[in-house]
């Protein structure tokens, strides 16, 4: 069986989930992405990729306490699993090798 693939969005929200460290439900994680690459993100979006995410097994989530701010509804949090991390490591080395093979005069 071959690796999942992962769309760029997919991939952005799997990274902003991994740098928030169980504290990513959607609202957060849309401004995560906002701040990071100045790119709006539509929370449903966000949502839809998420589900994705956790039907891949790249991320698992788990209801959280419910808040008088939310108006006593709770949040879901998501946290990236090991499939998941794995997953970043590899697109990350082949990106980085990627970047590498590039000569330099094509940079500039």
């Amino acid at each position: 069986m071959g690796r999942s693939y992962l769309g760029e969005f997919e991939e952005l929200v799997l990274l902003a989930v991994a740098v928030l460290q169980g504290d990513a439900y959607g609202v957060v994680i849309a401004a995560e992405l906002k701040q990071r690459t100045n790119r709006i993100s539509s929370l449903s979006g966000v949502h839809i990729a998420l589900y994705r995410l956790e039907e891949k097994g790249f991320v698992r989530s788990e209801l959280g306490g419910a808040t008088m701010t939310r108006g006593g509804r709770r949040k879901r949090l998501f946290t990236v699993t090991a499939a998941g991390r794995q997953t970043l490591n590899e697109m990350r080395t082949v990106r980085n090798d990627l970047w590498n093979f590039i000569p330099t005069p094509s940079l500039t």
